[in-house]
């Protein structure tokens, strides 16, 4: 929720002004001092590697329709971030998939309605039938060289750095 989304106190009601509070400008409350603080929105999303391809589905919604990006999605609250991670998957890829790693935390929101952070895992494909759905009009593997055009900076930097943990594999292989 946007600090200027909240217009009343979520206690008494009173319509909240601003103030400084605990080191910057916040929605407060003039009746009885209620200060509101935002959680931060929060992504997962899978990295799954298959013969040496990575899972991308195409994006049916904007921001960036059309373009490619890992599954993923936002956690509910009090959910747990890796089965987030792989319910997404499921979700948009009629994968059933098992979370193998923490690959990376990514910061930055990249657009307005969009995750204050996205939480990345590896993870493997258990079963299912491949068949994008959701948020998702297309699901495909695809190899190192020949990706589509990517949605966001998170996707290309976790792509970026799937290729460079690949590199370094291939170099420690006998």
């Amino acid at each position: 929720m946007n600090p200027v989304d909240v217009k009343f106190c979520l206690r008494c009601g009173t319509a909240l002004g601003e103030a400084h509070r605990r080191g910057r400008l916040r929605p407060v409350c003039p009746a009885c001092n209620w200060i509101f603080f935002p959680d931060p929105k929060v992504a997962a999303a899978v990295l799954v590697e298959q013969d040496g391809k990575v899972l991308l589905v195409r994006r049916v919604h904007q921001p960036q329709r059309g373009l490619w990006t890992l599954p993923a999605g936002f956690v509910d609250a009090g959910e747990d971030v890796a089965r987030a991670a792989e319910r997404e998957c499921l979700e948009e890829t009629g994968l059933v998939v098992s979370v193998t790693a923490l690959l990376d935390v990514i910061p930055g929101q990249e657009h307005a309605r969009g995750a204050d952070m996205v939480i990345a895992y590896r993870a493997a494909v258990v079963s299912g039938h491949l068949q994008a759905s959701d948020d998702a009009d297309q699901a495909e593997f695809f190899a190192r060289d020949d990706l589509p055009p990517l949605a966001f900076e998170a996707t290309r930097k976790l792509i970026a750095l799937w290729v460079s943990l690949a590199a370094k594999t291939t170099q420690i292989a006998p």
